[in-house]
């Protein structure tokens, strides 16, 4: 299995190296040359394994022959293994019915409660082993919107090959999100708050590592859903929950909270892959390029407006362009074009055909905070369960845009409500508390540097605090 960046400029790499790399030099996205297929009678197989056995069979033709068979199945199943415990929950990512024919996927069992922990938990094993195998270290540098930060700090801490730095915006995420990356104290964790936006992040990052000198000086490598690593251990569980619905006999529908477009893509990849996937909603808050693009092939910024959901408070996500490459056949230089398109002019537009193979699969739909609260209200009073609001904005979604009621709609649960206890509590008049094991949260200290929305000051910071330029990658 070879990996190509979406632009169509930079060399094709095996999985070990686009891993590693995170985003390919000409600014792309790595992707898998061809996507590999499960036939019926490959999905039907599935059934009855755990969740570790259906993720190496899954993400195995991905990792190709770049690791050896055994080592990845012994890191799969140190991480979703029945006697691991790194889940709080032994289906990992269980169903839960919230209506007639209508789930809820459980994506939070995690240790900081959040979907982000189902792949990082696995990545920051495969960086140490790739990185041991080559003696060398990285320097990983993400960009979050609340979740991915204290995810993959959680599976990099600690890690002797690795340091990370991770930038959020100053202000915008949750006090939970922001006490889990600030409160880890471990030499290798550097965490940057921007006095910015998301977005502003995220293209500090895109910046920092299309600074080919500083790439190569600092090792840099990505665990944003950039990475390529991430989507492919997001699509196990499309596979998991279709099955235990009755896959492939049984067609399903997923409606996914989008903010950044990659765990959406992931189910993407799962219906690439051969599993009857018969619409994806894409869910969003009042951050709705996504849902504007469904609507009229018209991507287009807009200001980050500030909402109850956060991590969905994004104007540009990155993964649409993996989208992008398989609408357009996989011509990378019309993908540069219409980001150039995006850069320069605020947007672009996909002609009517395009659009048309978009919505086969596709529909966006778009929530607003005062209903978000109220389908909290709602399966609060009706089911008895508490939900984050990105959750909530899934199962509204979900609701709306179902395609047939004999087909299993399935939200997806992206985060533990005690995340955004005030939202909920204003919700449901309950605050949810923190589970047992971060129940001292708000009394641990912080660390934590606030940094300019500047490039130069943001190098000049992980150059002095990273290691990977001395140690050589």
């Amino acid at each position: 299995m070879k990996y190509v960046s979406t632009r169509g400029r930079a060399p094709a790499l095996a999985f070990d190296e686009a891993l590693l790399d995170g985003l390919a030099p000409d600014g792309g996205l790595y992707i898998p040359e061809q996507w590999p297929q499960f036939s019926a009678d490959d999905i039907a197989a599935l059934e009855g394994l755990s969740y570790a056995e259906i993720a190496t069979r899954i993400m195995s033709p991905f990792i190709g022959d770049s690791l050896p068979a055994d080592d990845f199945a012994a890191m799969v199943d140190e991480v979703y293994g029945a006697k691991q415990n790194i889940f709080a929950h032994p289906d990992i990512t269980p169903l839960v019915q919230i209506g007639d024919n209508e789930w809820l996927l459980e994506l939070f069992h995690g240790p900081t409660l959040a979907f982000k922990d189902v792949a990082l938990q696995l990545i920051g094993r495969l960086f140490d082993y790739v990185l041991e195998r080559r003696g060398g270290r990285v320097t990983i540098i993400g960009a979050t919107s609340g979740d991915t930060g204290s995810a993959a700090i959680e599976a990099c801490r600690d890690r002797d090959n690795i340091d990370i730095f991770m930038l959020h915006p100053k202000g915008r995420v949750s006090e939970v999100q922001r006490r889990q990356m600030t409160t880890v104290m471990a030499d290798n964790v550097h965490n940057i708050a921007i006095e910015g936006t998301f977005d502003d992040c995220q293209a500090l990052l895109k910046a920092a590592f299309g600074d080919v000198a500083f790439r190569d000086e600092m090792a840099l490598s990505a665990v944003n859903s950039i990475n390529w690593a991430r989507v492919m251990a997001q699509t196990v569980y499309y596979f998991v929950a279709a099955v235990a619905l009755g896959a492939p006999r049984q067609s399903v529908a997923f409606a996914v909270p989008s903010g950044n477009f990659g765990n959406v893509f992931a189910g993407f990849v799962a219906h690439r892959m051969g599993l009857d996937i018969k619409r994806l909603v894409v869910a969003t808050n009042s951050n709705d390029i996504l849902a504007r693009f469904f609507d009229s092939g018209r991507y287009e910024t807009a200001t980050v407006t500030p909402t109850v959901s956060p991590s969905m408070d994004i104007q540009v996500s990155s993964n649409f362009e993996r989208l992008l490459y398989d609408l357009y056949d996989h011509d990378g230089n019309a993908v540069s074009r219409l980001l150039g398109e995006l850069a320069d002019q605020g947007g672009f537009a996909v002609d009517d055909a395009r659009l048309a193979r978009a919505r086969a699969l596709f529909t966006g739909y778009r929530l607003d905070d005062a209903a978000t609260e109220e389908t909290i209200a709602l399966l609060h009073r009706d089911n008895g369960m508490t939900i984050d609001p990105h959750t909530a904005i899934g199962v509204a979604a979900g609701r709306a845009c179902r395609p047939d009621q004999a087909v299993p709609m399935i939200a997806l649960g992206c985060a533990h409500p005690a995340k955004f206890p005030d939202v909920v509590a204003r919700a449901t008049g309950t605050r949810p508390p923190l589970p047992p094991q971060l129940a001292d949260l708000y009394d641990r200290p912080e660390t934590c540097e606030v940094l300019p929305n500047d490039l130069s000051a943001v190098q000049d910071f992980i150059r002095g605090k990273g290691t990977a330029k001395t140690t050589g990658s």
